[in-house]
C-alpha cells in the first residue's frame, strides 16, 4: 500500500503466466477483444468465468436429475419446496 497526501492507494499485482493456445484461438480472442474494445486478458478471464459457471450449473442439473431418478427423495424435495413457499409468504399481507 502506498501512502501520501492523506490517502492510501492500493496497487493491484498480477501474477504473469505464459498459456499455449493454437493460431484459430488466438486470432478469436484477438478479434474479440478489438470488437469489443478490451484487452486479451479480460477475454480469456471472462471465458473462463463463463465456463465455470457452466460447469456449477451442469453439475446441479445432473445432481437433480439423479434425485429426479428417485421418487421417495424427489417428493421430499418438493414437498420442502412447498414448505419454504409457505414460509416465505408468510407476513405479506402485514406489510402492505
Amino acid at each position: 500500500m502506498l501512502k501520501g497526501n492523506n490517502f492510501e492507494k492500493r496497487v493491484n499485482c498480477m501474477t504473469s503466466s505464459t498459456i499455449r493456445v493454437d493460431d484459430k484461438t488466438l486470432k478469436i480472442i484477438r478479434r474479440i477483444s478489438k470488437e469489443a474494445g478490451i484487452s486479451m486478458q479480460e477475454i480469456l478471464d471472462k471465458a473462463v468465468e463463463d465456463y465455470r459457471r457452466k460447469q456449477v450449473l451442469m453439475e446441479a442439473n445432473e445432481a437433480y436429475k439423479v434425485l429426479r431418478e428417485n421418487p421417495g427423495k424427489w417428493k421430499e424435495e418438493i414437498e420442502e419446496r412447498q414448505e419454504w413457499d409457505t414460509t416465505i409468504a408468510d407476513n405479506l399481507e402485514e406489510q402492505k
